[in-house]
């Protein structure tokens, strides 16, 4: 069984508390969205990371986010981490949520590839968002204010 949303949110307060802090993250915010989706997200250094649960499918992600006047990135940790060349292959954690036990070890891999990936998308807005699209991530351009 899926764990419910206060068990998430406090589990992601918990797990993500230290690398927020070296990395110097903000957060958590937490929001349940209208679909079955709970997110919580640090942010900081021009990055917003989201801590994604569907609690139909009981899986958790981690999502890096990077937005400019233009544009607004996201893509997966372990995508990113892949096309960094900071690990071989994907496949290399797991996103199950299925019990507190698979969530604690999912959060906890995905933790280690955003540790990996963070010099990476806080630096140079540019070089973010090409290794972001390198890695597949879902783009949407934003409308030009006049």
């Amino acid at each position: 069984m899926v764990p419910g949303v206060k068990v998430f949110f406090a589990e992601v307060r918990e797990t993500c508390a230290g690398v927020a802090e070296r990395l110097g993250l903000e957060g958590p915010g937490e929001r349940e969205s209208g679909l079955p989706v709970a997110v919580a997200t640090y942010t900081g250094s021009g990055v917003k990371y989201e801590v994604v649960l569907g609690l139909w499918d009981g899986y958790v992600e981690i999502h890096a986010c990077r937005e400019t006047p233009s544009t607004l990135c996201k893509v997966s940790v372990e995508k990113l981490a892949v096309a960094a060349g900071a690990v071989e292959k994907p496949g290399g954690v797991s996103f199950s949520a299925r019990s507190l036990k698979r969530m604690r070890k999912s959060l906890a891999g995905q933790l280690r590839y955003v540790e990996l990936v963070h010099p990476l998308v806080t630096d140079d807005a540019e070089a973010a968002l090409e290794l972001m699209r390198r890695a597949d991530a879902r783009e949407w351009s934003k409308p030009l204010l006049k």
